[in-house]
């Protein structure tokens, strides 16, 4: 008999603690988030309100970007591939650092967002984006509807909307951008809720695997699911500001 109350509860310890690592990596995912969020806020603040760091972005002669302009709007994009594409060869302090980098690169280049809006339709419209986020995010954790057969309709969403800008750019419509920025705002939102329950089953499957998986293996799936996360929201904050936001 005290063999099996001895078993009974070894097994609710056990139980426990993978409970844990499932709310250990769902909470280490929204905190690199928070940290890419805090270091773009800052980068982007710093470089709009400080008109001499500025000049470094700026081609003086043509009122283009520079060399390094350049470098600063494309570079996040190579960045983000790396951490995809690279997830298994870079080390975690590696990854980090490119996270780190990521994150004040494409702070800098919002900061050429911000001249051109005024602060408080900034803020109001990173608020929207917040309150967005939030619901979606908890709509995705707590619902029973599988949300993975949308997973493909929305990757074919966005790459359909990145070709819509693409062309956008050159016929210059803004009818046409303002139609998309609504477009994207519920494709946004709704990879927002995919991602949320993605990265849900994500730590139930390492508190299945258990031992199988190895902590920086961890650590490091949490990084890249930040990045889904801080893009989701990126884009959202960024939709509404092209619809809502008012000029300087």
């Amino acid at each position: 008999m005290d063999q099996q109350n001895y078993q009974y509860q070894d097994n609710s310890v056990f139980v426990k603690q993978e409970a844990s690592i499932s709310k250990q990596f769902f909470a280490n995912v929204f905190l690199w988030m928070f940290v890419a969020l805090c270091l773009s806020t800052a980068a982007a603040y710093i470089f709009s309100s400080d008109k001499s760091l500025m000049q470094y972005l700026v081609n003086q002669d043509t009122g283009g970007l520079s060399g390094l302009g350049y470098v600063t709007m494309f570079a996040p994009l190579g960045l983000v591939m790396l951490m995809g594409f690279g997830l298994s060869k870079l080390s975690f302090p590696a990854l980090v650092g490119v996270f780190v980098l990521y994150s004040v690169l494409t702070g800098v280049s919002l900061s050429f967002i911000l001249l051109h809006y005024s602060t408080g339709s900034v803020v109001s419209c990173f608020a929207g984006a917040a309150g967005i986020f939030g619901v979606m995010a908890v709509m995705g954790y707590t619902t029973n509807i599988d949300l993975s057969k949308f997973g493909p309709i929305l990757m074919v969403g966005v790459i359909a909307l990145v070709i819509a800008m693409v062309i956008n750019m050159f016929i210059q419509s803004k009818q046409f951008s303002l139609f998309m920025a609504f477009i994207g705002i519920a494709i946004f939102t709704a990879l927002t809720a995919y991602d949320v329950q993605k990265i849900k089953r994500i730590g139930m499957g390492i508190e299945a695997r258990g031992d199988q998986v190895l902590q920086v293996d961890t650590k490091k799936m949490a990084i890249v699911a930040a990045l889904s996360l801080y893009l989701d929201f990126l884009n959202i904050f960024l939709f509404l500001l092209r619809i809502f936001g008012g000029r300087k």
